[in-house]
């Protein structure tokens, strides 16, 4: 009964603040024209509202593409980090723990340095995010035997990490200083003024099948953090559940890349306020991940578009202000993870 309150509560709260975030903007749109707009547009309720072409340009093309694409990576950083977290049994692991976001922000400033095409940097960053877990899972193959599989797999990532964000360095001291540098800085502070319907439509349904794949895996991740010896011994099959969600997990963090750079810290305390809401239960608390998270990034995203004449990049806010909500956590994380 708790949950289900908590659960509705959410869904009330994310499609509110939708609504307000479409009215909100360098052209601000009060609630009442929008309500009646959208009532004219999709029921045909009411008379034509005035400046229509205006207002269609503005919330159709402009802004709920950029919504929809902020709800969809919310949800997709909070789901795989709760993952991520379930499967290494550990609160303080984030979806970059096995190097997946120092890959594909290399392959974005690689494919930026080296190409014209914003699709041709976004097939970067994708590849080399995939390669760079790639890296830990055969560091972890090679070196790990079945009792030490976890810790070499972060320790795979750290090493991945590691490597990738060198070349990252690198390929920001050999970037042209005038034109390609101030591009890859930008990028790397995450942003989603990029984003239009092409960019959306090529992403949003392996984002949405991810999520919801990911989070329907909940039973499964919840015996996997009893162990391994106890999960084999309930009949489940570890190691392709594992792999499973990591592939999942993966594409997810490596497509909110593509779509907006670097957004940090959503995947580590999204899941930690979740889990204080429902409980640890996976099959319940991924699913608020995902909702909790299109919330919060969402509300973020519009502060960061309205409290200035210029855009903020929305990762430095979610580093602002995630920060402190995460020393918040801390003190739930001490008592373990339950």
């Amino acid at each position: 009964m708790k949950n289900s309150l908590f659960f509705s509560l959410m869904v009330v709260s994310l499609a509110t603040s939708v609504l307000i975030s479409l009215a909100l903007g360098r052209y601000e749109i009060e609630l009442g024209t929008l309500w009646q707009f959208l009532a004219w547009k999709f029921f045909n309720i009411g008379e034509t509202p005035h400046e229509v072409v205006l207002l269609t340009n503005i919330v159709f093309d402009i802004r709920l593409p950029r919504i929809l694409a902020v709800l969809l990576v919310g949800a997709a950083l909070s789901v795989s980090g709760g993952a991520f977290q379930a499967m290494f049994v550990n609160p303080l692991v984030s979806p970059g723990i096995l190097g997946v976001l120092a890959g594909a922000s290399f392959g974005a400033a690689l494919g930026i340095m080296i190409s014209d095409s914003w699709l041709g940097v976004q097939l970067f960053a994708f590849l080399f995010g995939f390669v760079a877990v790639l890296v830990a899972l055969v560091v972890a193959k090679i070196y790990g035997k079945n009792s030490s599989q976890m810790i070499l797999l972060v320790l795979g990532g750290v090493i991945s990490s590691s490597l990738f964000s060198a070349l990252l360095s690198v390929t920001k001291f050999v970037a042209d200083p005038y034109n390609k540098l101030p591009t890859i800085v930008y990028w790397l502070m995450g942003s989603f003024s990029a984003v239009d319907m092409n960019t959306l439509s090529s992403v949003a349904l392996p984002l949405l099948f991810s999520t919801i794949m990911l989070s329907l895996m909940g039973k499964y991740l919840n015996i996997l953090s009893l162990g391994d010896d106890d999960a084999k011994a309930l009949g489940v099959r570890v190691a392709w559940v594992r792999n499973s969600a990591i592939l999942l997990a993966t594409l997810l963090s490596t497509l909110t890349v593509v779509v907006a750079g670097m957004i940090g810290w959503v995947g580590l305390i999204i899941p930690h306020i979740a889990r204080f809401l429902v409980g640890a239960d996976n099959r319940v608390l991924l699913p608020m991940c995902a909702l909790l998270g299109a919330l919060f990034l969402v509300i973020v995203d519009t502060l960061c578009r309205i409290s200035m004449n210029i855009e903020i990049p929305i990762g430095i806010a979610t580093s602002l202000i995630g920060i402190p909500i995460f020393v918040l956590a801390l003190r739930n994380a001490k008592k373990g993870f339950v």
